[in-house]
């Protein structure tokens, strides 16, 4: 009986790091989705969303020192004074 050949599956692990977290903001409790971005390897995509219920989207990433810091000054006031705490979001879930 003839053997079969059968191809070599490889794995490739793809994992997704999200998570949430509420900050409180401006007076205001808002949910913060965190989620580690593939393609940079010091970097996550947030997202929250503003009073009207529009999402805002941008990107944090590691500086020299281990903190995470945000690439944009168009964001919001409410906003940009949140860095701290975004950055003490991310240590908290674990070592990125």
């Amino acid at each position: 009986m003839p053997r079969l050949s059968i191809p070599y599956l490889y794995h490739m692990k793809a994992t997704n790091i999200f998570f949430s977290k509420l900050i409180k903001l401006d007076g205001r409790l808002r949910e913060f989705n965190f989620r580690k971005a593939t393609s940079a390897q010091n970097s996550f995509h947030v997202d929250v969303t503003d009073d009207r219920g529009h999402r805002i989207m941008f990107y944090m990433q590691k500086d020299g020192e281990g903190e995470w810091n945000t690439q944009l000054s168009a964001l919001p006031n409410w906003l940009q004074f949140a860095s701290p705490y975004l950055s003490t979001a991310i240590k908290e879930e674990g070592p990125f």
